[in-house]
């Protein structure tokens, strides 16, 4: 029976993928298609199944050949994650490693059954609350942005935004002028991860790095 599924492929990893699909379906086409995402490169094998990666670099429509080397690299990466439990933001290099990074926790009140003038009380605080966490998110970041690079390769070429969406775009909104220019990067998004702690950090920089693969078996 025909099905289709997602994977994350790290990009250290991906040779093997592709040699291991090619070995289970046969030798493979490539071409370059487009779709709601945008275009990536779709190999398809003699069985009928394929499979369709995405990288942050987009492939080269006249190249049928398949994706040139370094094309599953992704480029240095800013890593914004916050929630009202609290935050993480780190600059990857393209090698994986956090060259500079802060995660710290923050208290935004949950929203209460309350009527009348206790929730509107509440309200106002919990708004207090959640810009507060804005403007110090947005301030780690500027301040991790505009530190000197300890090495080539560490400018952010990309965004990788995760947790709470409006807490997230609210973040981008509040950078100050020497940092937004990391607004109009490309993106990659995570909304369903929990709380940012150090090990949810580490879990997005591996989900932000990877090739994306929608497979379909014949």
């Amino acid at each position: 029976m025909a099905s289709t599924h997602l994977v994350d492929v790290a990009p250290e990893r991906l040779t093997g993928w592709v040699d291991r699909f090619t070995a289970s379906h046969g030798p493979l086409t490539w071409s370059v298609v487009s779709d709601d995402e945008g275009q990536a490169w779709q190999a398809r094998a003699q069985d009928g199944s394929w499979a369709r990666l995405r990288s942050w670099r987009a492939p080269q429509p006249d190249d049928t050949a398949g994706p040139a080397p370094g094309w599953e690299r992704p480029p240095p990466l800013l890593v914004l994650l916050v929630r009202r439990g609290g935050y993480a933001v780190a600059v990857v290099g393209e090698d994986g490693a956090l060259v500079r990074h802060k995660v710290g926790t923050r208290h935004v009140q949950s929203r209460t059954a309350a009527g009348g003038w206790s929730q509107q009380r509440f309200a106002r605080r919990r708004g207090h609350q959640a810009d507060v966490l804005v403007e110090a998110v947005a301030g780690h970041a500027a301040r991790l942005l505009g530190e000197e690079p300890a090495e080539r390769g560490t400018v952010p070429e990309g965004v990788v935004l995760g947790g709470d969406r409006s807490l997230a775009d609210a973040v981008l909104q509040a950078l100050p002028a020497a940092a937004a220019a990391v607004r109009g990067l490309p993106r990659r998004t995570l909304w369903d991860l929990p709380d940012p702690r150090r090990s949810v950090l580490d879990d997005a920089v591996r989900r932000g790095r990877a090739v994306r693969v929608q497979v379909h078996n014949a």
